[in-house]
């Protein structure tokens, strides 16, 4: 007859579960080495690239088109990029409502405002969750609540961006940079499928009626059919917003599809990438889809003013808030 191996037992006499092979990999003491290594190689290979691409950009004319931008461009521009702002604050309003935290309304709007220029520029990790959640637990809430806030705010911001990706992808097909190598067919269909997650989630909080979901002993919140409604049109309003300053700045030389499927590409890029902020990626993906319209030096300074004004700008005035916020509390504390 044949011996069954002896499973490992605990202290009490009962049996220890078994590790799966994904875990026992990530054990081993030569796991750490190796995943350094191959994320390091890849952005190394993907700074390689922006700097071969960077080398043959004429950065002089760049900066003449960058500095011609007239006020009467970038003002809009501006007005519609701190309005998505505005509009990204109130996606933690839905974690407000499903967690009941208590928090006033402004206040909770602040954090947000707070930690979302740190979110676009030093990545989800820093700003979605870091940022959140001392400002958050400073505010008494806990980090069962504090991660059920971003879980929907991060939901709550894809759900926008797969139905605008859709919509633009299979009406109309974008200049892609080299080396993507996907043909518009399948960018029509790529389109499509991500248009059918939010359909699922929607069908999804519909059969749920507000109940949250368990996977693996976790519980993810879902809303209501009708709120979940409301996060597809505030997201993708807020998308339509970043699209919108994007062509303003071009001076209206690129068609609005244009602009938009520039921010829906860089977004996606820079999230692959995983360079913070997407920089150079997201100024590679606009001169390849806008040079179809206005010459690759415009194209360029249009990325880069919005930048400035979506990304850095925002960074600054949410770096003195943050700042503020910590004297308060140590000043408090004393």
């Amino acid at each position: 007859m044949a011996r069954m191996a002896a499973r490992p037992s605990r202290a009490d006499g009962t049996a220890a579960p078994q590790r799966s092979r994904w875990a026992r990999l990530r054990g081993q003491r030569w796991w750490p080495w190796l995943a350094t290594g191959l994320t390091g190689g890849f952005a190394a290979f993907v700074l390689y690239l922006l700097w071969h691409q960077g080398s043959r950009v004429d950065w002089p004319a760049v900066w003449q088109s960058l500095r011609a931008l007239p006020l009467a461009v970038v003002a809009p521009a501006a007005a519609l990029a701190w309005s998505s702002h505005l509009l990204y604050a109130t996606f933690d309003l839905f974690g407000r409502h499903y967690t009941r935290h208590g928090l006033p309304v402004a206040r909770t709007l602040g954090i947000t405002l707070i930690a979302y220029p740190f979110t676009l520029n030093l990545g989800s990790l820093i700003g979605g969750a870091t940022t959140r959640y001392r400002l958050y637990s400073r505010q008494g809430v806990g980090v069962a609540a504090i991660g059920q806030i971003v879980v929907l705010s991060i939901i709550t911001n894809w759900l926008g961006y797969f139905v605008l990706a859709g919509a633009v992808f299979w009406a109309w097909t974008p200049q892609l940079p080299e080396g993507w190598g996907v043909r518009s067919g399948q960018l029509h269909w790529m389109g499509l499928g991500l248009a059918a997650i939010t359909a699922g989630y929607l069908a999804l909080c519909a059969w749920r009626g507000g109940r949250p979901l368990a996977v693996r002993g976790h519980d993810f919140p879902l809303p209501h059919a009708k709120a979940g409604l409301l996060q597809v049109a505030v997201s993708c309003a807020n998308w339509m917003l970043m699209g919108g300053a994007l062509w303003f700045l071009t001076r209206q030389q690129a068609p609005y599809a244009a602009a938009l499927a520039t921010v829906l590409l860089g977004a996606i890029a820079g999230l692959v990438s995983r360079i913070p902020a997407g920089l150079g990626v997201l100024e590679a993906v606009a001169t390849a889809v806008l040079s179809a319209y206005m010459p690759p030096t415009q194209a360029l300074a249009a990325v880069l003013a919005y930048r400035m004004l979506y990304f850095f700008a925002p960074l600054g005035v949410a770096a003195l808030a943050f700042g503020a916020t910590e004297l308060f509390w140590k000043r408090r504390r004393r």
